[in-house]
This record gives structure tokens, sequence and C-alpha cells, in this order.
């Protein structure tokens, strides 16, 4: 199977069109487009009856103490984890194609819907629900795609994965809130083919 996109080129930056937030020159960053990125796929096994999508940046910090504060950088040693942008179950096996913008248009305070999304399929929670658990005008549960937004000190440029799995389910299985690692688990047994697509993106002015 193989996994292409109009929006960017494998291991190349992804364009602010597609991020969360943007550079600022004034206050580092400010919101950007947060539009989806273009995806399609080729390639698809016999035996398909659904795909499930993942966007995950590998490189978010483990720990907090310097993100975004001046006079302070996130050191590139600091081990990383794992931050969900889109989670999506149940697209239809005659699907190869999800146009930029369909999931995603804008930043929504809050989250956007779900988890009903386009072509019958589900989306789940992105991390943007923890990582704004703690702000009053920001908290809320967020569905579907949710784009860049590292640290403005980061020393590293983070890498987005778009991973696409061809499975032989029509529908998961899976009760309650659509997570990541949840649909990291519900996959396990039922992938017959996998593809990956991976942008960069940076809001430290000296990755620029």
């Amino acid at each position: 199977m193989k996994l292409s996109s109009n929006s960017f080129v494998d291991g190349a930056a992804i364009p602010g069109e597609f991020a969360f937030c943007v550079p600022d020159d004034a206050h580092h960053v400010s919101l950007g487009s947060n539009r989806n990125p273009h995806l399609a796929w080729s390639e698809v096994p016999e035996g398909c009856r659904s795909f499930a999508l993942i966007c995950c940046d590998p490189d978010v910090p483990s720990q907090g103490d310097d993100v975004n504060q001046e006079g302070r950088t996130v050191p590139a040693a600091l081990p990383r984890v794992d931050f969900f942008h889109w989670v999506v179950a149940d697209l239809p096996a005659t699907l190869r194609e999800i146009p930029a913008g369909t999931f995603s248009s804008e930043v929504v305070p809050r989250g956007k819907p779900g988890p009903t999304a386009p072509h019958g399929s589900r989306q789940g929670i992105n991390d943007y629900t923890s990582w704004f658990a703690g702000d009053q005008d920001m908290r809320g549960d967020y569905y579907g795609y949710d784009g860049p937004c590292p640290p403005w000190n980061d020393e590293i440029r983070h890498r987005y994965v778009f991973t696409l799995y061809a499975l032989d389910l029509e529908q998961l299985p899976l009760q309650g809130q659509l997570t990541g690692p949840a649909l990291r688990q519900a996959i396990q047994g039922h992938v017959l083919a996998e593809a990956s697509l991976t942008g960069s993106y940076s809001l430290n002015p000296t990755l620029l």
C-alpha cells in the first residue's frame, strides 16, 4: 500500500496552512488555518474492509518545565513521547482519498464535535484534549484533526507521522472514547497492510 499527499512531500516541512499554530514575530505564535492535509492511497490489499488513520508526533517533550518559557529552550536530548493529532476509524474500504480541509478547516476552541465524521467514519479525540484541560477558554474534547503546534523554543523540528492501516474489519469493536492508544490496540491482529507519510514542523525561529 502507498500513501501520498498533495499538501506536503514525504520527509519535507508541512506548510503552515495545515498547522494549529504558525510563527508570529510579536507573540511567538498565532492560530493557523488548521486544515487537514490531503491524503491519497493506492495498492490496497485484497480483503480490506475498512481503513484506520493516525497522525502522531513522536517528538513531544516528556517534561514540560521548559516548554514555551522565555529565556529557556527545550533541549534536544530530552526524552520524547507520542502526541496524537488525528485518530480515525471505520473509513470505508472504497475510499482512496481525503481532500484537504474536509475533516478540519479551522481552530475550534473547546474542540470540534465528534465522534461522527465524514464518510461514515468515527473520529477519536486527539491529545489537545489533555493539553488544554486546565485552560478555561480552550478546554474540551478535541475530536478529529488538529495540526502541529510544537513548543516555539524546542531545539528540534517535530515529525508528524500519518499512518493508514488497511483492516479486515468493517467496524472496529471499540466502546467509549476513541484515542490513539486505544485504536492501536484495537487494530492488533487485523492489519492487512499499512503505509506512512512523514512531515516536519517547527515554530522555533532559529530552525525556520
